[in-house]
């Protein structure tokens, strides 16, 4: 008998996050060896059960705003704000890339739904055997309740400008054991490392953390479930490995992203060789040069700015006086309608150049994805 675990709602996200809001268009690390995880190995005979995400999939459509694929080209610095000298929103020249979280719209409520399924998510694991279910369902699971995590976190903490100078309890946010599941406290890097990266061998896991910055993947615009995950792990390394902040050409020499350091005790273990082969797998024609035309790897590319709308500021909001005394209110600050300004424009430049196949991160199928996802091992 399959059985169907439902998570409860996140509140009013639909209502916050309107259209309105949008009115613009490696060195060796040793891997650990905690004996308390070994309860989380996976089940050589798993069962039918399923997980309903839902409610999560609706969120992410009203929560993350794409920036499309990467052009390949470095963003300028943009001008300061008009009547300021100061500089608000982002600066990173790999702000067109990616996604962003609209965290400067929510409320006290929405932000509170967030800590409430991240506790159903954890209670989920006292209802069901985690690990007796199908591989993909338990990575589904994995990856949602560390994103949902991450969320909730940088959400209470916002504005920020980068997520890893949040503490919780005075520990950095990802090594903060704040996540409990079967009465095993855990933190966002224990669910990658010791969870995830121990036990599945194909390194496009990588790809579906989201860390809360602009330089590590893309989070996706809809929930991971049994019957996605391996689709979107896939589209997650075309968009990582094509972009600028996943490779770039240095002379003779390849920089990659510092993701794949962490990555690297668990998928790259002659890190030249396999990453190779790896980022071959994913690159497109551009990239597939790179990779012909240099001789060695450097895991050197970061940029730990937060990956909002807003840059982590919460800009002034200038108001305007009506005749009547009213007050009013810009609903978009310059610095983003700047930034969704310059999205626009981008997108413009896509469709002329017929990607439009490649436009957005959505819950629809894009040119070259596959029809059966398949078991991520």
């Amino acid at each position: 008998m399959t059985t169907l675990i439902r998570l409860s709602r996140v509140h009013n996200l639909s209502f916050v996050l309107g259209a309105s809001a949008l009115a613009f268009a490696a060195p060796a690390v040793a891997q650990s060896t905690d004996a308390s995880f070994d309860t989380f190995v996976p089940s050589a005979d798993p069962n039918t059960d399923r997980i309903d995400y839902s409610i999560w999939d609706e969120a992410m459509k009203n929560l993350v705003v794409s920036m499309g694929p990467s052009l390949r080209q470095g963003a300028g610095r943009p001008d300061p704000g008009f009547g300021t000298r100061r500089q608000y929103g982002h600066v990173s020249r790999y702000r067109l890339e990616g996604t962003r979280l609209m965290f400067s719209f929510l409320n006290t409520e929405v932000k509170e739904s967030f800590t409430e399924y991240r506790k159903d998510l954890e209670a989920t694991a006292d209802k069901i055997d985690i690990q007796a279910l199908s591989r993909n369902e338990q990575l589904a699971y994995w990856i949602n309740l560390h994103n949902v995590a991450l969320i909730e976190q940088i959400a209470n903490a916002w504005p920020v400008r980068q997520p890893r100078e949040i503490e919780i309890g005075g520990v950095p946010l990802h090594d903060a054991k704040f996540i409990t599941v079967e009465g095993i406290a855990m933190s966002p890097r224990d669910i990658r490392e010791k969870i995830v990266y121990k036990h599945w061998r194909n390194p496009k896991v990588i790809y579906g953390f989201w860390q809360g910055d602009i330089g590590g993947p893309s989070i996706q615009r809809e929930a991971f479930n049994a019957d996605n995950v391996s689709r979107l792990l896939d589209r997650g390394a075309r968009d990582f490995v094509n972009s600028l902040r996943g490779t770039e050409k240095a002379g003779s020499k390849l920089q990659v992203s510092k993701i794949y350091e962490e990555a690297a005790p668990y998928f790259f273990p002659d890190f030249e060789a396999d990453l190779r082969a790896h980022l071959a797998d994913f690159a497109d024609e551009e990239v597939q040069g790179i990779l012909s035309e240099t001789n060695r790897i450097e895991a050197s590319i970061t940029e730990y700015d937060i990956a909002d709308l807003a840059g982590g500021v919460r800009e002034p909001t200038y108001q305007n006086i009506t005749s009547d005394g009213v007050s009013t209110r810009f609903r978009i600050p310059q610095s983003m309608a700047r930034l969704l300004a310059a999205r626009e424009q981008k997108f413009q430049k896509i469709i002329r150049e017929g990607r439009t196949g490649t436009v957005t991160f959505s819950n629809i199928r894009l040119p070259g994805e596959g029809e059966d996802d398949g078991e991520v091992k």
